[in-house]
């Protein structure tokens, strides 16, 4: 087919015929397989979407497009374009949500390396080398020129530029001190302090900004709610439209015909723009948010 739409022939050749049943058997099996084991999984719990709808129109292309090939079925249910087309567009639209996913999992693993690997504890008239884990609210910590703060206190000695940029976004250093609440993560630019720990370890402002983020991954967002529901429906619309296809065209009399339009009706059932446009949406309102937690 894409020769006949560029306008040239295959070599005469023997076995170029088998090319496109085993290019596209390579594509079913490996492309597919995100699609076929998500099918498997809406299936086992019942709640048909995206991945039994995609799962269903390449299975049923793959399955018409080797009976075509080996003269099984009519010449025209040859659908191996359309299968690596589905696959291909639809490995796109998964690559680009893993990809909004991924920086997202790079800036959390930015923001915990905000924080120092170890703290200056005042122990009495001395100074004691702890893990940020150790301290305790009330502990005084003691933070050097160029140092970061190891947990939410207050100030209780000092004056320092402090570099808020991993709260705010703002790249000028802001002026703190004796009292001013200063978060952990941030950065004293140019002098030294000694800070009154307030909040520690899940209680910090650093560790909500990592949930925020950890929960928003996590969760679907309206958008994918809104597309399985809408793939859930379309499911089961494909199905209906399909028979009714084929019982239409077998009452006028054409049940070689009802059966090559009722697979191609579940074929082009695959939800090309859902698959596409939601990861875009998705990827898109990630990536702002991305950059701003850094």
């Amino acid at each position: 087919m894409f020769g006949m739409l560029l306008g040239y022939q295959l070599p005469d050749i023997p076995g170029a015929r088998w090319i496109a049943p085993l290019l596209g058997t390579l594509m079913y099996v490996v492309g597919g397989r995100p699609f076929l084991t998500g099918a498997v999984s809406e299936i086992r719990f019942r709640k048909p979407g995206m991945m039994l709808l995609i799962g269903l129109a390449i299975t049923v292309a793959f399955v018409a497009s080797w009976g075509a090939s080996l003269g099984v079925v009519d010449h025209e249910l040859e659908f191996w374009w359309e299968l690596a087309l589905l696959i291909v567009i639809m490995l796109l639209g998964h690559w680009v949500e893993m990809r909004s996913l991924a920086q997202t999992t790079s800036a959390l693993d930015s923001l915990a390396a905000l924080l120092p690997d170890e703290a200056e504890k005042v122990d009495g008239d001395r100074t004691v080398t702890v893990s940020p884990a150790d301290l305790h609210v009330g502990d005084v910590v003691i933070v050097r020129p160029g140092g970061s703060v190891p947990a939410d206190g207050r100030i209780v000695d000092g004056r320092a530029d402090m570099d808020e940029s991993m709260v705010t976004g703002e790249s000028r250093p802001v002026a703190r001190g004796v009292g001013d609440a200063v978060t952990a993560g941030t950065v004293a630019t140019a002098s030294g302090l000694r800070v009154e720990i307030t909040a520690t370890g899940d209680d910090t402002a650093l560790a909500g900004i990592q949930r925020l983020v950890t929960e928003a991954q996590n969760s679907s967002s309206r958008a994918q709610r809104l597309a399985d529901r809408a793939a859930g429906w379309l499911f089961w619309f494909a199905l209906v439209t399909a028979a009714i296809t084929a019982v239409a065209w077998s009452i006028i009399g054409d049940p070689d015909a009802s059966v090559v339009r009722a697979i191609t009706v579940l074929v082009i059932a695959c939800p090309h723009a859902l698959g596409l446009a939601i990861p875009l949406v998705v990827s898109i309102a990630t990536e702002p948010h991305c950059r701003g937690s850094m």
